[in-house]
């Protein structure tokens, strides 16, 4: 059974209930009120009766009935138990009452014919019981039990031929969304999108509007892990056919000089760091699809020193100038020590020998100046891109992925990174995290 099918099963399920339960409810209404004009009536033929005098047979007349006036039987029962019965007019026998006080009312079945039976009690220890046949309105109630079971159907119906239309159109935008997802399974076509989402904003639009995001999100992850994935192919191809080379000059048995020997070595020993570091990267930049960081608070301005130490051992003939003031950040401060370590070593790679690299740490951020020749102005837009190197950056070793961990890591902080040229002279990038909060003791 189809969702469709369901819901029209439900709606008119629940319209059934709604009407049957109504019904019930205006047939006994119905019923109650027409037994209430009965026994109405026979109160006041009692009265009339109790109000004539006794006649000399031990009889009561039976007043005159007007034409088409329902026929209504009675009698008197003495103490005794003997029935004093109408001298005149249509005769019943009527069932003797037990002793009562006040007023009665019963139904009855005599000779197969329903009875509403009026019992009174009267003076001197005397009882008047009157009877009227519920025939007419048995048979009233029966139509009304027939109309009402044909408005019970007829309501059922419509409400399933009503309920179809209905639910069709509502479901329709689930609908699209099957074939939408059927279509992405069979296809593997993640730009495949629900045709006009916009057109209404009810739960089923917005579901609408939430599938054709995520297969926008899908799309550009997937994408984006294309492009990560043919550009790590082509930067690993320099490297490892390099060190290929070389293994294959010192594996083919020719003698060799030992300063060639030493060269070739030290050769591949280089293409084995920059293959290393650009492992590193990569597996760096393949945690931007993992959960953000986990926050706890970190000094940056400690992070930043140590990052700092590293970097002046690598980076021999260049001295970092820092500036530090306390700053607390939260995130993982193994990252942000990435991403500092990542500025330091691009400013130190396009710094002049003696020269110096300026660091500043303020309140959630961190500046790092270098002396170099600074970024050209096409590819300051460009700088923290995967894989991107300026024409001047192809003959420096370098992955192109430095700087795109500094914006990765900065994005999953909720900060960001930002690269200008100094006006004289030399490259500013800064990295950007929201701080914590101001005016912490210097650090000890």
């Amino acid at each position: 059974m189809t969702f469709r099918q369901r819901l029209v099963l439900a709606s008119a399920a629940a319209v059934a209930v709604a009407i049957a339960l109504s019904s019930v409810a205006v047939w006994f209404f119905v019923r109650d009120q027409l037994r209430d004009q009965v026994d109405e009536q026979l109160r006041e033929r009692a009265d009339l009766l109790t109000r004539l005098p006794l006649s000399a047979t031990g009889g009561i007349p039976n007043p005159s009935l007007e034409p088409g006036q329902t026929v209504i039987y009675f009698q008197i029962v003495t103490p005794g138990g003997d029935v004093l019965r109408a001298g005149r007019g249509p005769q019943l026998d009527l069932p003797v009452p037990p002793r009562i006080g006040g007023s009665e009312f019963e139904d009855r079945r005599i000779a197969g014919t329903h009875y509403r039976i009026h019992n009174k009690s009267l003076a001197g220890g005397f009882v008047l019981t009157l009877a009227v046949p519920m025939t007419e309105v048995d048979a009233s109630l029966r139509r009304l039990a027939l109309i009402l079971l044909l408005v019970t159907g007829g309501g059922v119906a419509l409400a399933a031929v009503l309920g179809s239309g209905v639910m069709t159109a509502a479901a329709a935008p689930v609908a699209r969304l099957t074939r939408a997802v059927e279509r992405v399974t069979e296809t593997g076509d993640l730009s495949l999108r629900i045709e006009d989402p916009s057109a209404s904003d009810d739960e089923l639009g917005r579901l609408a509007s939430g599938f054709n995001g995520m297969l926008g999100a899908l799309e550009s992850s997937v994408a984006a892990q294309r492009r990560l994935v043919a550009d790590a192919s082509h930067e690993l191809r320099t490297p490892i056919t390099s060190i290929r080379t070389n293994l294959d000059v010192l594996a083919s048995g020719v003698a060799l000089e030992p300063d060639d020997r030493r060269r070739l070595l030290d050769d591949v020993r280089a293409q084995l760091e920059e293959l290393t570091a650009l492992v590193n990267d990569l597996v760096e930049l393949a945690r931007d699809g993992e959960r953000d960081p986990i926050p706890v608070d970190v000094r940056l301005d400690e992070v930043v020193r140590d990052a700092v130490e590293r970097a002046e051992r690598r980076a021999r003939g260049i001295r970092f100038e820092l500036h530090a003031r306390p700053s607390l950040v939260r995130g993982d401060a193994a990252r942000i020590g990435r991403a500092v370590g990542n500025l330091l070593d691009n400013a130190a790679k396009w710094s002049p020998e003696g020269s110096a690299v300026e660091v500043e740490v303020g309140e959630g951020g961190v500046t790092v100046r270098d002396h170099g020749p600074g970024f050209a102005e096409e590819d300051l837009h460009r700088v923290f891109d995967r894989f991107y190197r300026s024409t001047a950056a192809r003959s420096t070793p370098g992955s192109g992925l430095g700087l795109a961990i500094v914006r990765q890591v900065a994005e999953a902080h909720g900060g960001r990174a930002v690269a200008e040229n100094h006006p004289d002279g030399g490259a500013i990038v800064r990295l950007e995290l929201p701080p914590v909060e101001p005016g912490l003791p210097p650090p000890p």
